[in-house]
């Protein structure tokens, strides 16, 4: 069990600060909408509010880091994501009302960013070389956990109204948070904050510009999947549940399989394969009918977050022992990439009159450049061997 316990630790912060903190919000986006809190353009811009605070959290997750510890930076994350679903349910129209949300969705996807840019580092640190593949793929599962959580969380409590949605998700954190924060890994700040003394960053421009075209690829369908499957697709509730569960049980196996094939076949290799399932996920959700979506759905959670398992095990190729800042710099990257993306996207999908086809749409096109550019990662680094 002790060995466990830090990748256990790291699950519980994804969990949260993505799982929750942002994935709980797509089965939400209808459920606004229908309340009348927000239409279909102000919910998807709440979801490029939190894309864009996750940037600032995976910059700034890095100086936490070295300046509070680790544990206590994770604490500082776990809190703020519990705070912001907090503010999230009073909802107060006197201070502002789409603005109050969209500051604590920026706030919540901040947690998210500081989460992710300091679990997955800290874990690869604590945990001995040869359980490192496996323990970033548990820790990356955490997000399809959370995910799951959120998913069977969501529709259970709408009928109390979305208030109570916000509150149950508050509760769910505290939940994960207090039990496993004495579990937190506490590396040595050489290990994940700074390179190694006499260690340069090797190149790694074709590795990080396919991972930050597989982030925007992934915008559409990390915002827009629910409420294409409700208002598109005309999916009731049962089967806009199912539709979620499915999101976050391909997440589960996506990131599992992910961090296993990492460390057998190597990440670049993973990546290829990855970034070729999320091209079909895009492509089948712009397929009619109403069975197609949950494909695309599946689909969707296995590539658009198990492809962070094999992206850290391919930064721990190309990297070694500096693979955390290189690990920092992918998440800045992936966010900036979902927040220009998202901010794109709420735009075209007012202006195209709310059509979905436009923004998956443009989320295929931009996953096929990702699948492109992976093929380059190959040829310019050299699989490893199997």
């Amino acid at each position: 069990m002790r060995a466990l316990a830090a990748p256990l630790a790291g699950a519980g912060a994804l969990c949260v600060g993505i799982g929750l903190a942002r994935f709980a919000y797509v089965p939400l986006f209808p459920a606004m909408v229908a309340a009348g809190w927000v239409d279909g353009a102000g919910a998807g811009l709440l979801g490029a509010c939190n894309f864009t605070g996750y940037l600032l959290g995976a910059l700034g997750g890095r100086g936490l880091g070295r300046r509070l510890g680790v544990p206590r930076a994770l604490d500082a994350g776990m809190a703020l994501a519990a705070l912001s679903f907090l503010a999230c349910a009073l909802h107060l129209p006197g201070l502002g009302g789409l603005l109050w949300l969209a500051l604590w969705r920026a706030l919540a996807g901040l947690s998210g960013g500081v989460l992710m840019a300091l679990a997955g580092p800290a874990v690869q640190a604590v945990v001995p070389p040869e359980r490192r593949a496996a323990a970033g793929g548990m820790v990356i599962a955490g997000v399809g956990a959370g995910v799951v959580l959120g998913a069977l969380a969501v529709p259970a409590l709408r009928p109390a109204g979305v208030e109570a949605i916000w509150l149950g998700l508050m509760a769910l954190t505290l939940g994960i948070w207090l039990p496993l924060r004495r579990l937190w890994p506490a590396p040595p700040a050489a290990e994940t904050m700074r390179l190694p003394e006499g260690q340069a960053l090797p190149r790694a421009g074709a590795l990080l510009l396919a991972y930050g075209l597989s982030a925007a690829g992934m915008a559409a369908p990390m915002v827009y999947l629910a409420d294409l499957g409700a208002r598109g697709r005309g999916l009731g509730a049962v089967a806009l549940a199912a539709l979620w569960v499915l999101f976050g049980l391909g997440a589960v196996a996506g990131t599992l399989l992910g961090g296993r094939l990492a460390g057998r076949l190597g990440g670049r290799r993973g990546l290829l394969i990855w970034l070729g399932a999320q091209v079909a996920a895009l492509g089948a959700a712009l397929l009619p009918g109403q069975g197609i979506v949950l494909v695309a759905a599946l689909l969707s959670g296995f590539s658009g977050v198990g492809v962070s398992a094999v992206a850290l095990g391919a930064a721990r190729e190309v990297a070694g022992m500096a693979a955390g800042l290189l690990w920092v710099r992918a998440t800045a990257l992936y966010a900036l990439a979902q927040a220009g993306t998202g901010f794109a996207l709420a735009a075209l999908f007012k202006v195209s009159g709310e059509s979905h086809a436009a923004v998956f749409g443009v989320g295929l096109g931009l996953s096929v450049a990702a699948l492109l550019v992976s093929t380059k990662v190959m040829k310019k680094t050299g699989a490893p061997p199997p």
